[in-house]
């Protein structure tokens, strides 16, 4: 797994080793960051959100892009160790933050702060991904003109709307789908 663009782009990352893990592909990353590019036109100055955060990959992508700075949540300890890693191989201890913590309880913890982009890719199959969005759309944590990427197994299903983000964009990578959100304009 490597950083594809940007200030750290070619250094690899350290990845989870084991069959329940499943980090997103470098190909389906650099989809996903191709995708975001045509939406933002840049990275620069934004604020993410990396939920359910596993290596850290999608948030060092984003600041190795030029985001100002990254929260990422993850409530696993083995996973604290390898994002903390990652982000000081990068550099990049400066500009995030990190939560070990549930990724809804962190949610609900946020209050008034919003993001720009955010980055969801929990375990597959559990219907995580449709709840963080009824919570991040609840509590105005994406911010109004931001989007939302929520990575999910390829025959779960979301809803094309959630309170009062709208799904603009869908793409299928073999079993994985890409689903874009951002609020009704």
């Amino acid at each position: 797994m490597r950083v594809i663009a940007g200030t750290s782009r070619g250094r690899r990352l350290t990845a989870f080793e084991g069959k329940n893990v499943r980090p997103t592909p470098d190909r389906v990353r650099e989809a996903l960051f191709s995708i975001l590019q045509s939406h933002l036109e840049n990275f620069s100055d934004l604020r993410v959100l990396d939920l359910f955060a596993g290596s850290g990959a999608l948030a060092i992508e984003a600041l190795s892009r030029g985001a100002a700075s990254a929260c990422l949540v993850e409530k696993d300890r083995a996973s604290e160790k390898i994002i903390r890693s990652n982000l000081a191989y990068c550099q990049m201890t400066d500009r995030s933050s990190l939560i070990i913590k549930d990724a809804m309880q962190a949610l609900s913890a946020f209050g008034e702060e919003s993001f720009d982009l955010v980055f969801l890719d929990p375990p597959y199959a559990l219907g995580l991904a449709e709840q963080a969005l009824n919570e991040i759309s609840n509590r105005k944590i994406l911010s109004r003109d931001g989007i939302l990427c929520a990575e999910t197994g390829a025959k779960e299903v979301l809803p094309e709307r959630v309170v009062k983000l709208q799904r603009i964009k869908q793409r299928r990578y073999g079993s994985i789908m890409l689903n874009f959100y951002a609020y009704e304009q």
